[in-house]
């Protein structure tokens, strides 16, 4: 029996997870929700003729909408997967929750830490699946970095993301009040991975300012900032962030400094100075994200899954504490979630 998904968000992120879902069998796509008119139906046209073009595994009907409580009332869905801009996370979960459609929630999972508590609880209390886009974690490296620093006393993290600004002119990433910023949009990923091989953040002061990219239209959101951390564990952190990169690419890196060396992560893991220790990294199968969220939903096991909401909430939680640090110009206790 097929798993009948519905998307509400259409954009980039979207297709990202279209493409990822065209790979396994078993899988539906039962309808698209977008509020821009017409763009609901053009990627279930763009989908369905890459299925006639390449004979992707998954079955396309794709009826559209453009408003996705309809949607959630007239299709039979088993899951949803919500790929908007943070500002417009919310009642898109909490609906979908007591309708007990199981979730697949883009990151971050929220702009207002209120709201994003608020879903939990509906998702709690109706007992759905939740899956949040951490892709990062389903690797054999991040397997590897956490059994490796599972015993280790970690000193301090060290990281840093440098890149250009997201989209064009008008593109919602480049507004603060709808994207949050880079940090808590974009290197929310690279976050999320110090939290998982590091620990919980407990306290976070952050600097912040927009001198670089002045000129660009439509740009709101600080393109320098620097963020310092407290973990549970007593450990300390740091981490650099820009869009200001203008030229394009990007760089970013994350180090753990221990006793004696430091373990490097992000994209790949080294041991510095080589030799100081030694790191093993499996070559095993993990399912990549969109399958272990398929198979969670077929199967009832939501063990497959890495980041649920409520993980994905406490990611969320750092960022808008760093930002309301950056706004209050003092260091800001990160929410218990």
């Amino acid at each position: 029996m097929s798993i009948k998904i519905g998307f509400v968000g259409t954009g980039g992120i979207a297709n990202s997870h279209l493409g990822g879902l065209a790979k396994i069998e078993g899988v539906q796509i039962t309808a698209l929700s977008d509020i821009v008119e017409g763009r609901a139906q053009q990627a279930a046209e763009r989908w369905k003729q890459r299925k006639k073009e390449e004979g992707l595994a998954f079955e396309v009907i794709g009826t559209p909408y453009t408003n996705y409580r309809e949607m959630y009332s007239k299709e039979a869905l088993d899951a949803v997967y919500v790929c908007l801009p943070p500002n417009l996370h919310g009642d898109v979960e909490i609906d979908a929750a007591k309708a007990g459609l199981h979730l697949f929630v883009e990151k971050p999972v929220n702009l207002y830490l209120e709201k994003g508590i608020e879903a939990a609880e509906a998702i709690d209390k109706a007992g759905v699946i939740t899956s949040v886009g951490y892709q990062s974690r389903y690797s054999n490296n991040a397997d590897a970095a956490k059994k490796f620093l599972a015993n280790k006393t970690i000193g301090m993290v060290v990281a840093e993301d440098f890149s250009g600004v997201a989209g064009g002119d008008a593109h919602w990433w480049r507004v603060m009040e709808r994207s949050g910023g880079k940090l808590h949009e974009q290197t929310t990923h690279q976050l999320d991975m110090i939290r998982f091989l590091a620990g919980d953040i407990v306290e976070v002061f952050k600097y912040q300012a927009l001198r670089i990219n002045t000129a660009m239209a439509n740009h709101t959101i600080p393109d320098l900032e620097i963020a310092s951390f407290v973990f549970e564990s007593g450990a300390l952190g740091i981490l650099t962030v820009s869009c200001a990169m203008t030229q394009g690419g990007g760089h970013g890196k994350t180090e753990f400094l221990l006793e004696g060396h430091i373990i490097m992560h992000y994209p790949g893991l080294e041991i510095v100075p080589a030799g100081a220790a030694t790191i093993e990294i499996e070559n095993k199968p993990i399912p990549a994200i969109d399958r272990a969220f398929v198979d969670a939903v077929r199967s009832g096991d939501s063990s497959p899954i890495r980041s649920t909401y409520k993980d994905g909430l406490k990611t969320t939680a750092v960022t808008l504490a760093a930002n309301q640090s950056a706004q209050e110009g003092k260091p800001v206790a990160v929410a218990r979630i």
